[in-house]
């Protein structure tokens, strides 16, 4: 069954069981037992101790993810109880006057917020909540929002995580300089340039269509804010503005500083190269950890808080995070049987694109549409273009020819949006955590919206094949996207009625 069309099956059933059903843990559960039962032979108690097998493995390797999650959900629950996040919804109020205003600094602050997508969803989300609250913005749109400026813009951003992954993702012994081939593609990412541009859209326009206008409506009659069920954390502390903006500056400035010091800037690397190879993980557990520290000596001195009540604050922020994690590791054991080491779904589509190579001029189209199908199978980006560079450097060769930038780019393109719709993704569950809200209502609504981007980014790619050039492609691509929005906006504006 490995490396086989078989291997998809895991991944459909998951995913339609979750569209259908709305239930995401037991969608995942079925979906990772049925590619156990594959890999298995069908032998029940094999493919159960494999599941766990699998499980292990990948919470073992991603809990540093879990770690921060849950110092990040302590530090929401101090916040909170100080007071502060009150304090800095009532000042938000006053000063950000309208709902357009509301999404607009949502979408700034993420923006700022490019070095890592894990925590540009959750700070974005802790922080705008209150905000966004107060100007009647659903927490499905907030999510959007949150979804829209994470991986995007981390996949344009020079310093980041992501230009990392891209880095080691080059086959061994390539001579391309990893960092700069990151570089060339940055212009040539149809998919997140045109989601930060359908974003700033929707924004100015204050307009909505589709799944999500639907929601927002609902929403809006039933006159409840859409947050998710979650215990209401009491408010214990008179804490100010500053008591939420220095630990949130605190928390982005020693995460940065982790970044360069698990890249070796001590030792005398460069901060371009500090970046590159930093242990992305661990500094945002090392951050979150100081950042708690620094609460402690903010809040307690002035008795903002008493030391019992930030000790509850550890259970309060743990309950926070738990649904969080739970998707998180069911996906990631999901991914794990999709992995090469079972099922190996790479294989299979490694396979299916070395035998399309015969027509070269539409290659940044085909990868655009592979990656997008592998990152939404497998929830995984970084896994995804893990995969198609590779690949990509073995058609076109061992230099950085217009075509290869173009491919791997399209590499790129489509890993983030098929990442940004997958239920399964780990970016797209922490914008719903980020967000509080119902994980199925933010994938159901954000899913139009990416479609239509990822539609324009292929109509793009097509052109920059046809042609090889980029900026043909690039060009062309945002045509298609002016055309295609200005026609639904037309159609679908509320129009005024006669008196």
């Amino acid at each position: 069954m490995a490396a086989t069309i078989w291997s998809l099956l895991p991944p459909i059933i998951a995913i339609a069981l979750a569209l259908l059903t709305k239930e995401v843990y037991m969608s995942l559960m079925i979906g990772i037992l049925s590619g156990a039962l594959l890999f298995a032979g069908f032998n029940p108690l094999h493919a159960v101790e494999t599941t766990f097998t699998i499980m292990g493995e990948k919470i073992g390797g991603n809990v540093n993810i879990l770690v921060f999650l849950v110092l990040l959900g302590i530090l929401v629950a101090l916040i909170t109880k100080s007071g502060a996040s009150k304090a800095y919804g009532e000042w938000a109020s006053r000063t950000i006057k309208t709902r357009r205003g509301a999404l607009m600094a949502t979408s700034l602050l993420g923006t700022l917020i490019f070095v890592d997508d894990y925590f540009n969803c959750l700070t974005v989300g802790t922080v705008m909540r209150p905000v966004t609250d107060k100007h009647g913005i659903t927490r499905a749109k907030l999510a959007y929002v949150i979804d829209a400026t994470a991986a995007p813009v981390c996949i344009i951003a020079p310093i980041s995580s992501w230009a990392a992954a891209v880095g080691s993702s080059l086959p061994e012994g390539s001579h391309v300089d990893g960092f700069s081939l990151f570089l060339q593609t940055i212009p040539f990412n149809l998919y997140a340039l045109l989601t930060l541009a359908f974003l700033a859209y929707l924004i100015i326009s204050d307009f909505d269509f589709g799944a999500m206008k639907r929601y927002e409506e609902r929403v809006k009659a039933s006159g409840k804010i859409d947050a998710v069920d979650a215990e209401e954390i009491p408010i214990y502390g008179n804490g100010r503005v500053f008591d939420l903006v220095l630990p949130i500056l605190v928390l982005i400035g020693t995460c940065i500083a982790a970044m360069l010091y698990t890249g070796g800037i001590l030792e005398g690397v460069g901060v371009v190269d500090a970046f590159a190879n930093c242990d992305s993980s661990s500094s945002l557990v090392l951050g979150s950890f100081f950042t708690l520290i620094f609460t402690f000596l903010l809040y307690l001195p002035r008795k903002i808080l008493t030391f019992q009540q930030f000790c509850e604050s550890f259970i309060e922020g743990f309950r926070a995070m738990a649904p969080a994690i739970m998707i998180l590791s069911l996906a990631w054991t999901l991914s794990g049987v999709c992995s090469t080491d079972y099922l190996n779904i790479g294989g299979y589509v490694k396979t299916l694109v070395e035998n399309g190579t015969g027509v070269l001029t539409f290659m940044p189209a085909v990868f655009f549409l592979v990656a997008l199908g592998l990152a939404f199978a497998t929830g995984t980006s970084w896994g995804t273009f893990g995969i198609l560079i590779p690949i990509a450097f073995a058609i076109f060769g061992d230099s950085a020819t217009n075509m290869l930038v173009l491919t791997v780019a399209a590499s790129l393109s489509g890993a983030v949006c098929g990442d940004h719709v997958s239920p399964i993704s780990d970016t797209t569950i922490l914008a719903s955590a980020g967000g509080q809200c119902n994980h199925m209502d933010h994938v159901s609504t954000q899913m139009p919206y990416a479609m239509i981007v990822a539609a324009c980014s292929f109509v793009g790619y097509i052109a920059a094949g046809l042609t090889g050039n980029g900026w043909i492609g690039l060009v062309v691509g945002f045509g298609v996207f002016l055309i295609v929005t200005v026609a639904i906006f037309e159609r679908l504006k509320p129009r005024k009625t006669a008196k």
